[in-house]
């Protein structure tokens, strides 16, 4: 399929989520797909391998979150070829973003992907969600199939506060991970419609119940 193609994919796809098609963004956006390609035939970075998947998949699936994205420090837990998190750094430019993941070819793979997009706003770390720190709580943490929920909310706990909202990227709303969570913690589900994927999708956003 030819780069043409896949960026015409691309800007219906933005379209179709109601976001500004901004011909640079969109640009920057078929750039990151194929350095992936790239590295995917060498490192197996991800399972799918057709352009027109990646488009959705990868690129169109990211954004459907991008509407609940607040605040400015971001964590992406458990990254893998910077997804959401990459694409959301590029999406919005000023949001800083932190990329972690335990498997150091996917943060070789994210470093050479910060360079060549020039995203200052980005920095990947190899490591497990449960031993980083950060000096400040982050405003917002994302992860796309990390795990149960009461796993993803164990694991951020020194990395949060009252304040921050965990986005937990989902297929069909978990029921029974929702009910295992405790009552300390608000949860909302939102429906996500990705263009091109004709599967459920669901944003789970989970936060403290102990507001200010």
């Amino acid at each position: 399929m030819s780069a043409q193609v896949l960026l015409s994919r691309i800007r219906q796809g933005v379209a179709a989520l109601g976001q500004e098609v901004s011909d640079p963004l969109c640009r920057r956006y078929l750039a990151y797909l194929q350095l992936l390609a790239r590295w995917n035939a060498a490192y197996n970075l991800s399972g799918i391998k057709d352009p027109a998947q990646m488009v959705v998949r990868h690129i169109l699936d990211s954004l459907a979150i991008r509407p609940f994205i607040s605040g400015t420090d971001c964590l992406d837990a458990g990254t893998g070829a910077g997804l959401p998190g990459l694409v959301l750094a590029l999406a919005l430019p000023q949001t800083r973003w932190v990329l972690l993941d335990g498997n150091r070819k996917k943060v070789r793979f994210l470093n050479q992907a910060r360079l060549e997009l020039d995203l200052v706003n980005v920095e990947a770390v190899a490591g497990r969600v449960e031993d980083y720190r950060s000096e400040k709580a982050f405003d917002v943490i994302t992860s796309r199939a990390l795990g149960p929920l009461g796993r993803f909310w164990d694991m951020t706990e020194k990395l949060r506060d009252d304040n921050t909202r965990l986005l937990a990227m989902k297929g069909a709303p978990p029921a029974d991970e929702i009910a295992e969570l405790g009552d300390n913690v608000l949860v909302t589900t939102h429906k996500l419609s990705v263009p091109g994927l004709d599967e459920e999708r669901c944003l789970v956003i989970m936060q403290s119940g102990k507001l200010p």
